[in-house]
């Protein structure tokens, strides 16, 4: 059992308790409501559900896109350890019979819970916005390619950028499939953007991969991507990630995507590579070198940002140091992105749940993680 402040659904009970039954949380709710003997008080205790972080590629010095099982497991045992206990791993835009062998080594871990998904972050991406994407392995939009890639399981959500060939056709194949279409790494107009939205809306959930990164800035006579997806998510048409790390983007920007949109249609994301956890150096994301200084990564060439060295809990904390309610920035990571990955079972506490739990101090640093009931060190 756990007292503390207990901080889900976007509000805060000051004295909370949550018990776990089994793997499932048993009571979530004021510490006045339980039904039987309370633990003491603990005040400087926050008590959040596990997070859940969509957009992840590694950590612990290993990377998603391309290291061995060892390797891949330590990354997300890295963040499950930090608190985030629903993860989905990132893949890059690589040549096919790459992507292939890297979902035929994660399926396993997702079929075991290890993982909650894998995101195809690529290759049916515009080429000037790739960012720290490999261009020689970007493809325009190939329907039967993707087909193809999700048809043996596994993968949740696909980024594509809407101007790419056929992008219609692949939001059909990803609904076919299950799986969340995101528009990211694009430079298509505002009207180019709003179509493919409206579209994709129509059928389903939509979401945009890293709000701001990977597209043209908006401009009074060119408003570009982020115009239209700021409009969609202010509808509630559309879930716009942002990776609020103090890197990607200003404190300012972060503050103001939550107050224009609110937290059900944000989702924080840590966008993390190989370098989460680990010390400044030299790593990979996927086939390109990255320069870590500073906690900052960039291609080594070039010196685009390349990723993440974040934890989501060190996003959350970042946020609320940017302004937004502590309430708000805990939904955006945990119950709305669960919810774009239709997922009622996690990203919150709530009775039946399961028994995810991130215990933090009073700055959000994590001192106990429970693991569908489970201890883990921190």
């Amino acid at each position: 059992m756990l007292r503390g402040r207990l901080v889900t659904g976007g509000s805060v009970v000051d004295d909370g308790v949550v018990a776990a039954v089994d793997d499932r949380v048993g009571y979530a709710g004021p510490a006045a409501g339980f039904p039987g003997d309370l633990p003491p008080a603990a005040p400087d205790r926050l008590l959040l559900p596990g997070l859940v972080d969509l957009h992840c590629h590694g950590g612990a010095g290993g990377g998603f896109p391309d290291d061995d099982l060892p390797a891949v497991r330590a990354a997300a045992g890295h963040h499950r350890h930090h608190g985030t206990t629903t993860l989905v791993a990132s893949l890059v835009s690589a040549p096919p019979e790459h992507l292939h062998r890297r979902l035929d080594l994660l399926r396993p871990l997702v079929a075991a819970g290890e993982l909650a998904g894998v995101h195809l972050e690529g290759p049916f991406l515009a080429e000037a916005r790739c960012g720290a994407q490999d261009p020689a392995a970007l493809l325009p939009g190939d329907p039967r390619l993707l087909d193809e890639l999700l048809a043996g399981g596994g993968v949740v959500s696909v980024t594509l950028a809407p101007e790419t060939a056929h992008a219609d056709e692949l939001v059909d194949v990803c609904r076919a499939h299950g799986v969340l279409p995101s528009f990211g790494h694009t430079d298509a107009t505002a009207a180019r953007t709003a179509q493919a939205l409206r579209s994709a809306a129509v059928t389903g959930r939509v979401s945009v991969t890293h709000l701001f990164n990977g597209m043209p800035p908006m401009l009074s006579r060119a408003p570009g991507p982020v115009a239209a997806c700021l409009a969609a998510a202010g509808r509630g048409e559309l879930v716009v990630e942002l990776v609020a790390d103090g890197v990607h983007l200003a404190p300012e920007t972060v503050a103001m995507v939550f107050d224009l949109v609110g937290p059900a249609q944000v989702a924080l994301v840590s966008d993390a590579m190989a370098a989460a956890g680990m010390p400044d150096g030299d790593y990979r994301l996927g086939a390109l070198p990255v320069t870590v200084r500073g906690r900052v990564a960039r291609l080594t060439t070039g010196g685009a940002v390349a990723g993440g060295t974040a934890r989501l809990v060190d996003v959350v904390r970042s946020t609320v140091a940017a302004g937004v309610p502590l309430a708000d920035a805990v939904r955006a990571a945990t119950a709305t992105p669960a919810d774009l990955l239709g997922r009622s079972d996690v990203g919150r506490l709530v009775p039946g749940a399961r028994a995810d739990v991130l215990v933090t101090d009073a700055e959000l640093v994590p001192v106990a993680v429970l693991a569908a009931g489970r201890p883990l060190e921190v």
